[in-house]
């Protein structure tokens, strides 16, 4: 058996989020559909820029959050995403390895600029995104190095990603490796458009048995089994995964493995602030209590508690340490 040295290897977007307060009719005069992701080019991204409010910058990215809240609850992570050698790139090194997460991606001066997204926030808490993937989208596979794929317990890869052809070849390698070397492979559907744009592409993946465990929204579960209930979407797709993980907003989380079965409602809050991030909270969480061996209902419990956290502030990164919230969950 190879040497686990990480819990968690996750591949996905290298993002500095840049984040602003917005009303609807803003959102509406740029045209924009409320809560959800678009793709945008460099200058659409400076444009955008000069009309939104006064911002707050964060590093983020999916698969980025992710790896921060399994850090947070003092799992061994590594991350593996593009960056070019400019400032925001800079400030994205920087803030990985300060959480004590391994990065050694290389900076490149060839990849344009590095990604961002101009994240709006409504006074709903919704938040609609708007994404330059820049130097993410360029992502090559001999960034995968496989003796750190094959030093992880579990690889996630950011459905996210899944669209520029260089990194999805980057997640093929990963998980070729993976298969070899006895790694789970997780992979997040990350958004509807994403499912939309590749539906047959994932439903390869799963019936050749490449993805162990994935996580979908209800929206997006429902998109890829292609009906409108969420309950025939977990029976169409729980038989072809071996776990399946379904987040429901306030209506809680399920997943399923074989015959069994665990679902857990949405942890109180005092106030909800920005939903950004939840979703990568809740994988960490999830992947947390995986790597762990805690079964379903304990991980979907600290997926739950992760999700909660991060929702009840700005920014799509904890700011409480997890490991403290997760109580005796974890022991």
């Amino acid at each position: 058996m190879p040497d686990r040295r990480f819990d968690v290897l996750a591949i996905g977007n290298a993002i500095v989020d840049v984040i602003a307060d917005a009303d609807d009719g803003f959102l509406e005069r740029e045209g924009m559909h409320k809560g959800g992701m678009r793709l945008i080019d460099e200058a659409e991204a400076t444009r955008l820029y000069d009309a939104m409010g006064p911002a707050r910058e964060a590093s983020g990215g999916s698969a980025a959050n992710t790896v921060a809240g399994l850090a947070s609850l003092g799992l061994a992570t590594s991350f593996i995403g593009q960056l070019a050698d400019d400032q925001l790139g800079g400030i994205f090194a920087h803030d990985i390895r300060s959480l004590g997460v391994d990065f050694g991606t290389a900076q490149r001066d060839d990849v344009g600029a590095t990604a961002r997204c101009l994240i709006l926030v409504t006074a709903d808490a919704q938040r609609t995104m708007n994404t330059f993937l820049g130097a993410a989208q360029m992502l090559g596979a001999n960034a995968v190095d496989p003796a750190d794929v094959a030093a992880a317990s579990i690889l996630y890869l950011e459905g996210y990603l899944w669209d520029p052809a260089d990194p999805r070849a980057a997640m093929y390698k990963a998980m070729d490796v993976a298969r070899d070397a006895g790694t789970k492979v997780a992979f997040t559907l990350s958004d509807s458009f994403v499912v939309d744009r590749h539906r047959a592409d994932l439903n390869r993946l799963l019936d050749e048995g490449r993805i162990d465990i994935l996580f979908a929204n209800q929206a997006e579960a429902e998109s890829l089994a292609q009906t409108d209930d969420v309950e025939a979407a977990v029976t169409a797709l729980g038989g072809k995964v071996e776990t399946l993980v379904v987040t429901r907003s306030e209506h809680g989380a399920l997943a399923v493995r074989g015959g069994e079965r665990a679902d857990v409602p949405a942890e109180p809050i005092a106030r909800l602030v920005d939903t950004t991030g939840a979703g990568d909270l809740f994988a960490a969480g999830f992947l947390a209590g995986e790597a762990r061996g805690l079964g379903l209902e304990r991980s979907l419990r600290l997926g739950a508690i992760c999700a909660a956290e991060v929702i009840q502030h700005y920014g799509a990164r904890p700011e409480t340490r997890l490991r403290a919230l997760a109580g005796d969950l974890l022991d």
